[in-house]
C-alpha cells in the first residue's frame, strides 16, 4: 500500500507555477495593450520553435521588433524585470529571432530588440511599466 500523499504532486510549488504563469500572462497583456497604443501592430504571439520563445513581434516605424516582455511583482526578491535579461536570454532571443527571420523569409528586415519590464502590486495592478527601446 503506498502512502497517497507522497503520491500526490506538491501543492505549493504547483501554485507556485500557475501565480508565475499568471503574472507572466498579465505582463504580456499590458505589454501588448501598451503597444497597440504607442501605435505597433501585432504580428506574431507566444510565437515557438526549438531554440526558444519570442513573447511578441510587432511592426512599428519600419522594423520588425522582437520584444522581451518580464514581469516581476514588487518586493520580489530576485531583482528587477530588466534586470532578468541577461547575455544569456537576449542570446536565445537573437537566435530564435533569427530562425523566425529565416522560416518567413524575412532575412533582410530591419530588426530590433525592445525589452518591457513590468512591476506588478500584490493585488495585479501595474506599478511600472519601463519600454527599453533597442535594449540589446
Amino acid at each position: 500500500m503506498t502512502n497517497r500523499k507522497q503520491d500526490q504532486p506538491d501543492l505549493p510549488s504547483s501554485k507556485r507555477a500557475d501565480k508565475r504563469k499568471w503574472t507572466g500572462k498579465l505582463g504580456e497583456a499590458a505589454a501588448e495593450a501598451y503597444l497597440l497604443d504607442a501605435g505597433y501592430s501585432i504580428v506574431e504571439r507566444n510565437w515557438r520553435c526549438r531554440s526558444g520563445e519570442l513573447d511578441l513581434i510587432v511592426c512599428g516605424e519600419d522594423k520588425l521588433v522582437f520584444v522581451e516582455v518580464r514581469t516581476r511583482r514588487s518586493g520580489g526578491r530576485f531583482g528587477t524585470a530588466a534586470e532578468s535579461v541577461d547575455w544569456r536570454k537576449q542570446k536565445q532571443v537573437a537566435e530564435t529571432a533569427q530562425v523566425y527571420l529565416k522560416l518567413t523569409r524575412q532575412l533582410e528586415r530591419s530588426i530590433r530588440f525592445d525589452v518591457i519590464a513590468i512591476t506588478l502590486e500584490h493585488d495585479d495592478a501595474i506599478r511600472e511599466l519601463k519600454h527599453i527601446i533597442a535594449a540589446f
